[in-house]
């Protein structure tokens, strides 16, 4: 049933599932809780905990306060569109740019596109690149202390990426990413890639490297970290961001078209907003007598999240609690305060 104004949220089972791969991290593969952390950058990723857990974000801390040479490496697909869920990413890569001076490599990975069917011709991997080039500049990062990497111009990349292969079984690839016999050669060896890129400023003078990334990534980066140690080199540090769900609550993706793209033109968010999964109830009058439920509203998890200062959101979340706030008011307020609005 849909409340006043949208879908009714009769299940919180996505949404609480929300930091769900990081305590999966946490409890079996030996991450930590960023929580942990004294002294943590003043940013509001780390303030909201949507920086969730980490590898060595403490050393790494520690070597650029020391006065280190660090760097960061946050990688994109050359075959995907800038969504809200990369917001988190992005946000603190600018950040940790702008307040430490942080060089930013930036591999674009066109050949992984290529390679696993997200694009058709190698062609089309490299225009999404030099577009993704632009997006990044435009959103504001430095010229000169941002390295885009695309590997099929960046050839160089390979020679780094042969040399870690050595390091590197099919039994490992097999165990950590379940491909089968019959899946090209080309994704099979990209992981070797994937941590040449990750490990490539270690190679130019760099002491550290922090790798800013989503939970469903930490693979790439243990398989990484194994090979860093295999090498000589100093295990990649890892920040793990929390899963930001679409507005319907589930996984955000391309397919389900159901996240706020950075491309999207305003009439279609506004459509999307205003049909997000609820926590209203049935009828304005349920609504007003039982109230709603805030943590399973996805407008209230990106106003939250996005948009409002803890205060802001807590007196929020008690109104519409109590009835006092329609869910259709709350999409509004997604609306109109979103960067998205004329």
């Amino acid at each position: 049933m849909g409340d006043e104004n949208g879908k009714q949220g009769n299940s919180a089972s996505e949404i609480a599932s929300v930091t769900a791969d990081n305590i999966k991290l946490i409890k079996k593969f030996g991450a930590s809780p960023i929580s942990e952390i004294k002294g943590l950058p003043d940013f509001y990723t780390f303030g909201k905990m949507l920086m969730y857990s980490h590898r060595d974000f403490d050393r790494y801390m520690k070597n650029l306060k020391d006065g280190k040479k660090c760097a960061i490496v946050s990688g994109f697909n050359a075959s995907g569109t800038p969504h809200m869920g990369h917001i988190p990413v992005f946000d603190t890569n600018l950040f940790m740019q702008r307040k430490f001076g942080i060089d930013l490599f930036m591999p674009i990975s066109d050949d992984e596109s290529y390679v696993s069917n997200k694009v058709s011709t190698q062609e089309e991997g490299i225009k999404n690149s030099l577009l993704l080039v632009r997006v990044m500049i435009a959103y504001g990062f430095d010229t000169k202390k941002t390295k885009f990497i695309i590997d099929h111009i960046y050839t160089n990349i390979y020679n780094l990426a042969i040399k870690l292969s050595k390091g590197l079984t099919l039994s490992e690839v097999k165990a950590v990413y379940g491909y089968t016999p019959d899946q090209n050669i080309g994704l099979q060896f990209y992981p070797t890639v994937q941590s040449a890129h990750i490990i490539f400023p270690l190679t130019r003078g760099y002491d550290d490297v922090l790798v800013p990334i989503g939970a469903d990534e930490d693979s790439h980066m243990r398989v990484c970290r194994d090979l860093a140690a295999k090498f000589g080199f100093v295990k990649p540090a890892a920040l793990h961001s929390i899963f930001m769900p679409g507005l319907d609550g589930e996984k955000m993706s391309k397919s389900r078209n159901n996240g706020i793209f950075l491309f999207e033109d305003e009439k279609s968010i506004k459509k999307k907003i205003m049909n997000a999964f609820s926590g209203g109830q049935a009828s304005i009058e349920e609504h007003r007598k039982l109230g709603g439920n805030p943590d399973v509203d996805m407008a209230y998890f990106y106003l939250k999240n996005y948009f409002l200062e803890r205060d802001e959101a807590e007196s929020l979340a008690e109104d519409y609690r109590k009835g006092k706030l329609l869910s259709g008011e709350m999409k509004t307020m997604l609306y109109e305060i979103g960067s998205w609005k004329g």
